[in-house]
């Protein structure tokens, strides 16, 4: 994963733990492709494309999305969460968020449609874990300003098997 800090050395030393982080590496998924159905709040993990001969390998339910979920993004500030293809670009390790991955949110059609309307379209736009200053448990409801929020096990296991370049799909 280029440009990503390896998370199973921190594994390793016990900093992280969690239902996700039991796993060996060799019983990790090699994941090719993620989905996102905002509507059913879940994300779901491919090895291969679906439609194309894919299987999902795993389905996080629950995730949470920006404060306003219905309808694509399209300016900044408006606390929608993408929709459209993109990739996971970068991941960071000292976000805000337990972790965080980067969605490639604005491509050149969504600078193109924010830039017609004198708006900007955004960006910043992450999968990311609960917040670091929360003690515990998950942020009820939607409550991101677009990004795709999971608990922090969940991004945790993400981080070790969505590598930089895999294809993000996020359907209403």
């Amino acid at each position: 994963m280029p440009g990503r800090v390896p998370i199973l050395p921190i594994l390793a030393a016990g900093l992280l733990t969690g239902p996700a982080m039991s796993q060996a590496p060799t019983d990790l998924p090699a994941v090719d492709y993620l989905r996102v159905e905002k509507a059913a709040r879940r994300l779901e993990l491919w090895q291969g494309v679906p439609g194309e001969g894919g299987h999902r390998v795993r389905v996080i339910e629950g995730i949470q999305l920006g404060d306003a979920p219905v309808g694509p993004k399209r300016f900044e500030g408006d606390e929608r969460t993408p929709e459209g293809r993109y990739v996971i670009d970068w991941g960071n390790p000292r976000s805000a968020y337990n972790l965080s991955l980067h969605i490639s949110y604005p491509n050149a059609e969504d600078r193109a449609y924010a830039r017609a309307q004198g708006r900007s379209a955004g960006g910043m736009i992450m999968i990311h874990g609960q917040p670091n200053d929360r003690a515990g448990g998950r942020v009820p409801g939607d409550w991101t300003d677009g990004c795709i929020a999971v608990s922090n096990a969940e991004i945790e296991f993400l981080w070790q098997v969505v590598g930089d370049g895999t294809p993000i799909e996020i359907v209403p």
